[in-house]
């Protein structure tokens, strides 16, 4: 069985690129920490990762650095050789499944203070659902509400 679970944070943002074939693909790193009892300092291990397709996008679109994140997903290894013909290998993380547990990240909130300001006045059913919605009656009250 090639099962692999984790919950980290991402190291930076994701980078989405889309292949000549029309497919997405994201990669991004995930930092898991070990506890280790007794006294010793903690231990942190890097874990590469790579999403496809929708996920891919989603990925791109939605995490960014910092973010507490579950994955699921299995190892793979791939090899190829480089044009020295020197043998390489790197072992990923295919996700399979993704559940963001930080909330929104910091572009979305920055995103929705744009929108706020750069409506106009009286433009209020422009603005985002969740500012709209708690009732705020200008922009300052707006952003602070987020």
């Amino acid at each position: 069985m090639n099962k692999v679970m984790l919950v980290g944070r991402l190291t930076r943002d994701p980078e989405l690129r889309s292949l000549p074939s029309g497919k997405h693909v994201s990669t991004f790193t995930i930092a898991t920490n070990e506890y280790r009892g007794g006294g010793n300092a903690e231990r942190t291990e890097y874990h590469p990762c790579v999403a496809w397709d929708r996920l891919a996008e989603i990925t791109g679109q939605f995490l960014s650095k910092g973010q507490l994140v579950d994955i699921e997903g299995r190892l793979q290894t791939r090899q190829w050789d480089d044009d020295a013909g020197k043998r390489h290998w790197k072992t990923e993380v295919v996700v399979a499944s993704l559940e963001m547990l930080s909330g929104r990240s910091k572009k979305e909130y920055a995103k929705e203070a744009q929108a706020v300001a750069a409506a106009p006045d009286g433009a209020e059913a422009e603005a985002p659902a969740s500012i709209a919605a708690n009732g705020a009656t200008n922009d300052l009250e707006a952003v602070v509400a987020m």
